[in-house]
């Protein structure tokens, strides 16, 4: 195992400790922990580019830390109420169709390859930073005025932007992959 699979799988190992602090109300270590999660996502990638340490492995290990982090953390704010429900909606089920899109383009295909589209990257950025934000403000009870309410909105934006970028892009390669339907081919004779 190398040094950013590792980071990877720690991360996905903070994941229930972090939703255990929430619950709990410890929000100041919960603060800490999330955003040293949120850090290893983007120093894990820094690694394994930079030091020719990219693994198969690590290509899928690393979007299912970033959801499992996601998908937790929000479920659990929204529970708690930090969050609003129709963003927590949103933000899980744009991963349902994402995770669910994959397992269908590889049973159709067995082509999947993990390649995040950039839009799903600046979608990941933004959500981390609103977690951090909502964390950082019960944490340490600061008053952001509507900084939290406009993040939401940008995280809403970028996630059906993702969401349907994802949708389409498998959706024109799996048509491509298909090629022509052996009924419709012109240049097959009869017998």
């Amino acid at each position: 195992m190398n040094i950013p699979n590792f980071i990877t799988l720690t991360r996905l190992a903070a994941v229930p400790v972090v939703i255990w602090l929430i619950l709990n109300g410890n929000m100041k270590i919960a603060f800490w922990v999330f955003f040293a999660a949120a850090v290893s996502d983007a120093l894990d990638g820094f690694i394994a580019k930079h030091f020719n340490l990219e693994t198969v492995f690590g290509t899928y290990l690393d979007p299912i830390a970033d959801k499992a982090l996601l998908v937790g953390v929000y479920l659990t704010l929204g529970n708690e109420g930090y969050i609003h429900t129709w963003l927590v909606i949103l933000v899980v089920f744009r991963d349902l169709v994402i995770v669910g899109g994959a397992v269908l383009f590889q049973t159709m295909t067995q082509e999947l390859t993990m390649r995040p589209l950039l839009i799903s990257k600046v979608n990941t950025f933004f959500q981390l930073l609103l977690a951090i934000g909502v964390l950082w403000i019960e944490a340490y009870g600061i008053d952001d005025g509507l900084g939290l309410e406009v993040m939401g909105y940008i995280v809403a934006a970028t996630t059906v932007w993702s969401g349907t970028s994802y949708v389409i892009t498998w959706s024109r390669r799996a048509t491509m992959m298909a090629g022509v339907p052996k009924d419709q081919d012109t240049d097959r004779t009869e017998d």
